[in-house]
């Protein structure tokens, strides 16, 4: 499911607490920021979410390599 619908249900502070519309059960609390400005109770809202395989990629050789480097001092260090 990439792209799915919610209705604002209501604002609790800083969190908009999203329903989502195939079943309304099933409660989503986001940040109200994440949120289009002019959004209120009520409105119903298009959520997408996408895998971003490049930057997971990016962020696994990051690490791999924090890792390394991390490895590596500590052997020096024997």
């Amino acid at each position: 499911m990439e792209s799915f619908k919610v209705t604002l249900d209501r604002i609790e502070g800083s969190i908009a607490v999203l329903l989502l519309r195939d079943e309304e059960s099933i409660k989503i609390d986001i940040p109200l920021f994440l949120l289009p400005p002019e959004s209120k109770e009520g409105d119903i809202l298009d959520i997408s979410i996408v895998r971003d395989t490049q930057e997971t990629e990016a962020a696994k050789e990051r690490v791999s390599a924090l890792l390394d480097k991390l490895k590596n001092k500590n052997y020096g260090a024997k």
